[in-house]
Order: structure tokens, then C-alpha cells, then sequence
């Protein structure tokens, strides 16, 4: 099983069968556990080098108690989506009870346990966090490295409109492409880990401090290493890894250079590819659909006509009565 089929279980599958566009974020069947088993157990572990993305969500305003003894080795970041009524225990202290608004941020250390009682209907997205998230995202913060283990260590509930925004754009966005939705998730759970990283530990400089724009030498080895691998899955980690640098440093530094987020940049480049072989080759719209990175005709036919206006049929018959 590769590191993205870990991760994205239920996007996976759901191409596999050929089925609608769903929600890349994984949905709890317990309270603040991922809802596939391989994630669970990784998480124990701590092995996943990403955020961990994960929803509870209840539709039954009939109270219920849930508990969660905690991780020993990731933070866990609660995002409210929805207004809601609970009770709220952190490490044996209630920390809530009463109503609690859509936008609050909540965070767990690891080891803490946690418990609640929930009154009403609720959504909240869970992240799950390692050390070496923190750590990189630090770095890239503050350019020098921190000695021994990170924590974000404030349980009170916290306002952000900057984390709030990000937490509605994972809750939102559906994809039918695994590669493409993780990188979007990969890009904005690290946005999210790093604000709150940035708002412990120094938020006036990290929150002044502008990102570079990439090399055009980096820029060149991204783009090519894009264009090697547009049939293969690409994720956030292999763009950056092909500059040699982190995911943190190159997605703020890809956009500052070219204007456009990796996951953009991606997706267009695997339609302009598409049009380069409709113009050119014999091959059929499923082969080419393939040849770009596209796990479906109909995926590919969606995201195509959103760029050039037309299906790929209709485009690729314009072409040829212009040549």
C-alpha cells in the first residue's frame, strides 16, 4: 500500500470504482480517530510524515458522551465547522460547556486525554500532528532549528480568521483526483499547523516575514520533474523534494514565483499536456486522460472543459478543422 492510498483511503477506492467526486478528508467513526483502520494504526505510531486530516460529524441532536485517551506522540488540532453544544473535558478539567461558536480552534498536546458531551449536532475537523511537522515547520519559520520536542501547548479555545478560513477550504473541497487532493490538503494543513506554530513561538516576526520567491533554477527543476511525472501520482512532498527543499519553504516560494499554489500549477500543466496529444497523437480521450495524470474520463472531461471551455472531443475537433 503506497503512502497516499494510506492516507487518502475512501478518494482512492472512490476512483478506482468510478464514482462522483467525494470529500478527500476521512471521516471519524470514533471521536477523534481517523476512520480508516491502516491511518489509525499508523497514527499510533506516528509514521505518516503529513498532517492527518479527519472528520467527526453528527447530524442527531441526541446528547452523546465520547472519550479519546489521547496520542502519545501527535498533537491532535480541533477545528469547529459549525456552531455547536457540548461539554468539553481536557485532562480532567472541563474546558468548555455551553455553546461554542463555528471557528474555534482547539489544541490537544499528546498524552492528554480528552472527553465531551455533545447536545446537539456538530463538524469538526481534526489534524493530527507529528514532531517532525513541527519541526519543519519551524524551521522554515524561523530558519534555524529547535532542540527538543515541540509543543503547542494552549488547551483554551482560540480564534483565528486565518485558521478559519483554511479549516472551510479542507471542509469544502472534493476532488476526483487522489494526487491533486493531496496535495491541496498537504498545503493547507501545513498552512494551518504553521500559523499556529508561528503564533506560539514568534507571531509578530513570522507573521511580517514574507516568503522568497523560488529560484528560476528551482522553479526549472520543479517544472521539470512535473513534467516527467504527469501519468504518475505527484504530491506536495515529491515537487518539493525534487528543489531540495521542504514542503513548507517550496509551496510558499512556488506561488510567490509563479503566481499560482503547486496543486495550480499541476492541474494546469497536465491540461495543457492533454492538448499538446489531442492536437498531435491518435490516441482516444480515455488514453490521454491517462497519459496526464487523470484516473477517469469523466474527471478529465470535467477539468478540461474548466480551462478550455469545450470536452475534449469538441476541442480536439476545433483543432484539427483549424490546422
Amino acid at each position: 500500500m503506497t503512502s497516499e492510498s494510506l492516507a487518502y483511503p475512501a478518494l482512492v477506492v472512490a476512483h478506482r470504482a468510478g464514482k462522483p467526486a467525494i470529500d478527500p478528508v476521512d471521516l471519524e467513526r470514533q471521536w477523534r480517530c481517523p476512520g480508516h483502520p491502516d491511518v489509525s494504526a499508523a497514527l499510533v505510531s506516528a509514521r505518516l510524515p503529513s498532517v492527518t486530516v479527519s472528520r467527526w460529524t453528527r447530524h442527531d441532536d441526541t446528547p452523546i458522551d465520547v472519550v479519546n485517551p489521547g496520542s502519545d506522540a501527535l498533537h491532535c488540532v480541533a477545528l469547529n465547522l459549525k456552531s455547536t453544544s457540548l461539554t468539553f473535558v481536557h485532562a480532567g478539567r472541563t474546558l468548555v460547556s455551553g455553546r461554542v461558536t463555528a471557528g474555534a480552534v482547539q489544541v490537544t498536546t499528546p498524552g492528554v486525554a480528552t472527553g465531551a458531551r455533545f447536545e446537539s449536532s456538530s463538524d469538526v475537523l481534526h489534524l493530527f500532528v507529528s514532531q517532525s511537522v513541527l519541526h519543519e515547520c519551524y524551521e522554515d519559520l524561523f530558519d534555524r532549528r529547535h532542540n527538543g520536542d515541540l509543543a503547542l501547548s494552549e488547551a483554551r479555545l482560540i480564534r483565528d480568521p486565518a485558521i478559519e478560513r483554511l479549516g472551510q477550504a479542507l471542509a469544502v473541497s472534493q476532488t476526483h483526483d487522489a494526487a491533486l487532493g493531496k496535495v491541496f490538503t498537504d498545503s493547507v494543513s501545513l498552512a494551518i499547523v504553521s500559523r499556529l506554530v508561528a503564533t506560539q513561538f514568534a507571531a509578530a516576526p513570522a507573521q511580517s516575514r514574507d516568503a522568497a520567491a523560488l529560484p528560476a533554477w528551482r522553479v526549472r527543476r520543479a517544472i521539470d520533474y512535473v513534467d516527467a511525472h504527469l501519468a504518475e501520482p505527484i504530491g506536495l512532498a515529491e515537487m518539493a523534494e525534487s528543489t531540495g527543499l521542504t514542503r513548507m519553504h517550496f509551496a510558499a516560494q512556488f506561488r510567490r514565483a509563479t503566481g499560482m499554489r503547486p496543486h495550480e500549477y499541476l492541474l494546469r500543466r497536465r491540461i495543457e499536456h492533454a492538448q499538446s496529444l489531442l492536437r498531435t497523437s491518435p490516441h482516444n480521450v480515455l488514453d490521454v486522460a491517462l497519459s496526464c495524470g487523470f484516473r477517469s474520463q469523466a474527471h478529465f472531461t470535467t477539468v478540461f472543459k474548466r480551462f478550455t471551455g469545450d470536452t475534449p472531443h469538441c476541442w480536439r475537433t476545433k483543432a484539427h478543422v483549424e490546422r
